[in-house]
């Protein structure tokens, strides 16, 4: 688990993804308070269905958060500053040497004023360099990168999971209670009409919030599998495209790390075991522990 200090400095240095994350839990708590109190009790009260549904619903939610939690407290790879003071002019005098002693991917930050590893970059919010940065994410309020892309991938997955079910479970407590009327077993005459209005009300405001969010973290979730597979971040995807645009023949450009297949991509980021392991935020090694331990500065001789 990251420090703490550091998700404070995060959320005041971006105060968008504070408000992020109270929308996210505050959408969490209303869709079980909704679905327990407004759809479970009186569509399927006295059954065991009640007690099933409320079981899977709120465990899928506990997933959901734990998965967000350690996305948010998470490294997401930061690369480790020196010890010691780097003078700054020396760094530039030597990045065309560091190519020439076989260090080539790394490059120098002028804003940490450090050395950094291939495929890492520099994060305004967090101001620090993260490995295999992927994007700043306000709902996380933190860097998506080597480190934490496989929390973020779960937690859209839980979230879509919820958003699915929630919808499954007020349609089916809808129709149930039309056909409840229709059948005469609704509430009393007196209770039915303001009763009737607060659940239909509920069941609007969870339905849309179901959909804004499953349609969302979708999309997300699409774009994180297709980083993955083809082993390029967006910010490498957006350099590459330039680069691309810039090439008199127009041909793509493909990095020499895109040729690995397509399950040890996704072991880099899942680990190596179980691919039911997959489903739970646990800490797993990836394939090669040499692949994410960098030190704070190129191994070449001075």
């Amino acid at each position: 688990i990251g420090d703490p200090k550091m998700a404070s400095f995060r959320c005041r240095r971006d105060p968008c993804g504070f408000i992020c994350l109270v929308l996210t839990y505050f959408s969490v708590f209303y869709a079980d308070y909704v679905v327990i109190q407004y759809v479970l009790i009186p569509a399927y009260s006295g059954s065991v269905w009640c007690t099933l549904h409320a079981s899977i619903f709120n465990v899928i939610l506990l997933l959901l958060l734990a998965c967000h939690s350690k996305a948010v407290f998470s490294d997401p790879g930061m690369v480790p500053l020196p010890e010691t003071a780097i003078d700054f002019s020396d760094l530039r005098s030597q990045t065309s040497r560091m190519t020439d002693r076989g260090c080539e991917g790394w490059t120098v930050c002028s804003r940490c004023e450090t050395y950094r590893p291939p495929r890492a970059h520099h994060c305004r919010v967090c101001q620090r360099c993260i490995r295999r940065m992927d994007h700043h994410c306000p709902w996380i309020n933190n860097c998506v990168g080597e480190l934490n892309q496989k929390y973020f991938i779960q937690f859209l997955f839980y979230t879509g999971m919820a958003s699915l079910y929630s919808m499954a479970l007020v349609v089916s407590a809808w129709v149930w209670r039309i056909r409840s009327e229709r059948e005469g077993d609704g509430e009393k005459e007196g209770e039915e009409t303001p009763s009737k209005h607060l659940i239909v009300a509920h069941y609007i405001i969870l339905l849309v919030e179901s959909i804004l969010f499953g349609v969302f973290v979708l999309v997300i979730f699409y774009d994180q599998l297709v980083s993955i597979i083809t082993d390029e971040t967006p910010i490498e995807q957006m350099r590459n495209r330039l680069m691309m645009d810039r090439n008199s023949g127009g041909q793509p450009v493909h990095p020499p790390h895109t040729r690995k297949p397509k399950i040890a991509l996704l072991r880099e980021v899942f680990g190596r075991g179980s691919v039911l392991c997959w489903l739970f935020p646990l800490h797993s090694s990836p394939p090669s522990a040499g692949g994410i331990s960098y030190s704070a500065v190129p191994d070449y001789d001075v």
